[in-house]
């Protein structure tokens, strides 16, 4: 629970500062209204999110103009099979000249950093990389380097390509907060990005006012400290129990549909995204409609259905609605 309630005039401090990042964002890309949402959610809220889709969808300009808005360092890391773990973290290096060995740090040193198609590197390199997230350090020649403050991932995968690829472990997608899975534009935004390509606008520098790193901690402390009502967080565990066939209205024949439900980090993603929501929507409380807002992409990778079910094409997030639907709103 928050140490004290937000006031008014922290609300609208936080309010200005995300003002202040959508203005920045908003001038690379068209569209992409829930990946906007889904990635300054996950940034208030200390969280890493995984990108499914098909290639040429501004993925990486959506990272790399975010860490603009925030003043932040970005790193891009593309994952090929041959790409070792301290490709990512950083290796330690003979220096003839001194004679001793010093350390380079790697790429994902930086405040943002993108792991463009995580699923085409080794599983070594995958676990390195999560290790790195959840620990917020990493390790070279048994010196520990602490990773930049505030620290995001945004993780990748090619839902169409699958020679070639690893296929990331479930206990691994459960460390990422969200997984979005993004869709093709409507023609009206794709004729605006042609729009913008022809007229040169997409090549231009970025204009405003960014935040700088001290403000986006400053957010996030903000963040933690949005209110939760206990009845929220009894919703909240309801929900992730219906997810396991259990729950106060479990569904008949759920545990046919679902393998695995959502773990405890499910509700714990549930809480912080509905605080960070909460305090995008002006609000110093959470309402249920933050809890559900940003369900599928909080709960379709920590859902594992059976193979049952998907023989039958029966959508996980047809069983995240249904849970919903199951679960009394308070």
């Amino acid at each position: 629970m928050a140490d004290e309630y937000l006031t008014d005039d922290e609300v609208s401090q936080a309010g200005e500062m995300l003002r202040r990042i959508d203005a920045i964002v908003t001038q690379r890309l068209v569209g992409q209204a829930g990946l906007r949402r889904a990635l300054t959610a996950a940034l208030l809220a200390r969280g890493h999110v995984l990108i499914e889709s098909v290639p040429g969808l501004a993925k990486t300009t959506a990272a790399r103009t975010l860490a603009a808005a925030v003043s932040g360092t970005f790193h891009r890391i593309q994952c090929t099979p041959d790409l070792m773990p301290n490709d990512i973290i950083g290796t330690q290096v003979y220096n003839q000249a001194s004679g001793e060995m010093t350390t380079q740090l790697g790429p994902v040193h930086a405040n943002i950093v993108l792991l463009d198609e995580i699923n085409r590197s080794s599983a070594k390199t995958q676990s390195a990389m999560l290790e790195a997230m959840q620990e917020s350090q990493t390790t070279i020649g048994g010196v520990v380097h602490p990773l930049p403050k505030p620290f995001m991932v945004m993780a990748t995968q090619n839902p169409i390509e699958e020679e070639g690829t690893y296929v990331l472990p479930e206990a691994q997608m459960d460390r990422f907060l969200m997984k979005e899975v993004i869709t093709y534009p409507e023609p009206r935004e794709e004729l605006e990005i042609l729009d913008w390509i022809d007229s040169g606008r997409i090549s231009q520098d970025l204009t405003g006012d960014p935040i700088s790193l001290g403000e986006l901690t400053t957010l996030q402390d903000l963040t933690r400290r949005v209110f939760v009502h206990r009845t929220i967080k009894t919703y909240i565990v309801d929900l992730i129990n219906t997810t396991r066939g259990a729950g106060p209205n479990p569904l008949p024949d759920f545990r046919s549909h679902v393998r695995v439900g959502a773990s405890p980090r499910g509700g714990i993603a549930l809480m912080q995204v509905a605080q960070a929501l909460a305090l995008m929507a002006g609000r110093n409380y959470v309402v249920p409609g933050d809890v559900k807002e940003l369900r599928q992409a909080i709960l379709r990778h920590r859902m594992i259905r059976t193979y049952d079910a998907m023989a039958d094409d029966v959508s996980v997030e047809g069983l995240i609605d249904a849970v919903f639907n199951a679960v009394p709103v308070p």
